[in-house]
């Protein structure tokens, strides 16, 4: 009974040392090993077997991570106050800076993109950042990822999401947009004004210069007078003829 007893106890024994020494990383994963606290190596995927009491392990997600960074209060270069808000693509390329450098490199990030953001679009005018975003973006990206790369961090993509504008600017602005379409429509209507009457002038001097031309258009008005079944019919005189009857009838 008693060895029966202490065989139990020894199986159980190393069925807990197998749990606490054999691991399973996942693809996706690696195992940053510390041995007696000091660096051992990083290891993974699959099965990694580590010494109970003396081996500690961290896993590390190598996965693409998105980090919504909130919205920030931010005072442009012409003095605006609006809110900006983004999103952060990253990931983690080397396990050991990323265990070893930082805490904790998930919050270190967020952190350092909020005040990036900040300081970025501070140093910009408000025009610059609703119409250059693309050029903030990659900006961004820039800065951020050579600040984390002691970290063993890699921040692959930046995009400013939402500016929050102050009522009275959006105001302001909308304004400013219907000012600029009004100008433009008038300008599209004195630009057609100025066509028709180069065109009116240039059909003017053809007619001055072939009188027919002129006969042949006052016969295609009447046309399309009589199709419209009009009751009354004006026939326009050349000013010559009445100038003649007017003449003859004074001699009489």
């Amino acid at each position: 009974m008693g060895l029966s007893l202490s065989f139990l106890f020894i199986i159980i024994i190393i069925l807990l040392f197998l749990q606490a020494s054999i691991k399973i990383i996942n693809e996706y994963e690696r195992a940053v090993v510390l041995r007696l606290g000091k660096f051992l190596s990083v290891k993974g995927p699959g099965i990694i077997i580590l010494l109970p009491v003396i081996d500690r392990m961290r896993k590390i997600d190598l996965r693409t991570v998105t980090l919504d960074v909130p919205p920030q209060e931010v005072i442009t270069k012409d003095n605006v106050s609006i809110k900006v808000s983004a999103v952060v693509y990253f990931r983690v390329v080397e396990p050991e800076k990323a265990f070893l450098q930082v805490e904790d490199y998930h919050y270190a990030t967020s952190q350092l993109a909020q005040t990036t953001l900040r300081s970025v679009c501070g140093q910009a005018e408000l025009d610059e950042i609703l119409s250059e975003r693309e050029k903030l973006n990659l900006k961004l990206q820039e800065i951020l990822d050579a600040d984390t790369e002691p970290w063993g961090v890699k921040v692959s993509k930046v995009e400013i999401k939402e500016i929050d504008l102050p009522e009275e600017m959006k105001r302001a602005m909308a304004k400013q947009a219907e000012a600029e379409r009004e100008r433009r429509a008038k300008i599209i209507s004195a630009d057609g004004e100025y066509q028709a009457s180069k065109t009116l002038l240039e059909a003017a001097k053809i007619m001055a210069e072939n009188p027919i031309t002129l006969q042949l258009r006052y016969l295609q008005t009447l046309t399309e007078i009589a199709t419209e079944k009009n009751s009354t019919i004006l026939f326009p005189l050349p000013i010559e003829i009445l100038k003649a009857l007017t003449f003859n009838l004074s001699n009489k």
